[in-house]
């Protein structure tokens, strides 16, 4: 056994006894190599590599890199395999053999290698009632923790932006803004907040209003594709269609935030979805209300008590 510069590279014996029994005569004598890092209130993080035949087992694993650590020869040692580094660990028993976890790990984690890329063994104490004796390690923040979980399956990819607010992890006046922002600068103007629809005005025309548009969003529930006016005027359309009961789309905002625009475009998909032939004279009374609301546009603060925003409804 050698000891160099806090890592120490030694052979145990092939059986499944302690660290010093005698060779066995199976015929494969290569040794594998075992990364174990010591995770010990008292023990730096230095790597202990140990070099072992294949049928070495976990108790004698244990016992060689006790020795090759100089630790207290009698306190109790768990050995921990680690796939992830900083993920879930895996206690072996003292009759299992180590080195079969290691031919079931990628080729590259067969060799040494950073801890960082993972596949590694943990070497913890263990107390005198069986349990084990966890030292405090630095928590991780909750981005990381996502990330980590993400990598692992159990949350979905991290997202750039929400197509829907209710769907942000963390609700806040922070996120909600940063979203829309975000969505923003990709020209995704629009944004769900559950089945109502939030506009930002991009003060320019946006190629999303075509023909095209209105046959992509027809008859397709709201939030199956990217949010669109198209779709609340689709989901309207056929709701009164079906129910036979008279539907309002309601348009709030600022002076300037595009109610007038966005009026026009709902006019648009209306009168495009009238002219399949399900009802008659829908077109023109869509049309008709054109210059209605852009008259009362005119005259938001007599509309509204003196206030700047308006609500118009069709």
């Amino acid at each position: 056994m050698s000891v160099r510069d806090g890592a120490a590279t030694m052979a145990t014996n092939a059986g499944g006894g302690g660290g010093g029994g005698g060779w066995s005569n199976d015929p494969d004598d290569r040794m594998y190599l075992l990364q174990i890092y010591p995770r010990l209130a008292a023990q730096s993080s230095t790597c202990c590599n140990l070099r072992v035949q294949k049928n070495a087992t976990t108790a004698s694993v244990i016992a060689d890199a006790a020795a090759a650590l100089g630790l207290d020869p009698g306190r109790l040692y768990v050995l921990a395999e680690v796939k992830e580094s900083g993920g879930e660990e895996w206690i072996l028993e003292a009759g299992d053999l180590p080195v079969q976890r290691v031919m079931l790990w990628p080729r590259k984690a067969q060799e040494q290698h950073p801890q960082s890329f993972g596949f590694y063994f943990l070497l913890q104490e263990r107390n005198h009632d069986g349990s084990i004796h966890y030292v405090h390690l630095p928590p991780l923040s909750k981005e990381q923790e996502v990330q980590r979980l993400a990598a692992r399956g159990f949350l979905p990819p991290p997202q750039d932006d929400f197509a829907d607010l209710c769907n942000l992890p963390v609700l806040s006046e922070d996120s909600i803004l940063n979203n829309l922002r975000t969505r923003f600068y990709k020209k995704k103007i629009y944004t769900y907040a559950g089945s109502i629809l939030v506009a930002i005005n991009p003060f320019k025309f946006l190629p999303i209003y075509n023909p095209k548009y209105v046959k992509m969003y027809e008859k397709h529930q709201l939030g199956k594709l990217e949010p669109h006016i198209f779709a609340i005027a689709d989901v309207a359309y056929y709701a009164m269609l079906r129910k036979r009961v008279n539907q309002c789309i309601v348009i709030s905002g600022e002076s300037g935030s595009g109610k007038t625009q966005s009026t026009n475009f709902l006019i648009h998909c209306l009168t495009a979805l009238s002219q399949k032939g399900y009802a008659s004279g829908v077109e023109r009374t869509i049309l008709g209300a054109g210059p209605v609301l852009e008259t009362l546009s005119e005259f938001p603060e007599a509309m509204c008590g003196g206030r700047s925003g308006f609500t118009r409804s069709f």
